[in-house]
């Protein structure tokens, strides 16, 4: 991958993770989500409640899940990826930027960071 699609990548997973994608409507927000084990990183790049969590960040996950599929698609169109290698990529990224006992999800499998 060029220097430039990988810069404008980790630009876009940055401002995600800074939470520029979660409304101030909703009753918690991400990192409290993840710091309460109610919402965890998929390693496609998306978020999920993990095991045993409650639905308390349900529609959180979700309103964020939506943003950042948009935003992943852009980033695939104009570096010619593929959906899923964006989404993969976001998620190494994200995942390496994390605390210590966040979910996370490899291989299909939850575990605490």
């Amino acid at each position: 991958m060029k220097t430039v699609q990988k810069f404008l990548l980790a630009s876009a997973v940055v401002v995600m993770m800074q939470g520029g994608m979660a409304g101030s409507a909703f009753a918690i927000d991400l990192d409290a989500a993840r710091a309460k084990g109610v919402a965890g990183e998929m390693d496609n790049g998306l978020l999920a409640a993990p095991p045993g969590a409650s639905a308390e960040a349900a529609d959180l996950i979700t309103s964020i899940n939506n943003a950042r599929r948009a935003e992943y698609a852009k980033i695939a169109a104009q570096n010619n990826l593929s959906l899923d290698a964006v989404g993969v990529i976001a998620s190494q990224k994200i995942v390496a930027k994390l605390p210590a006992g966040t979910w996370i999800q490899v291989q299909g499998v939850w575990k605490k960071k």
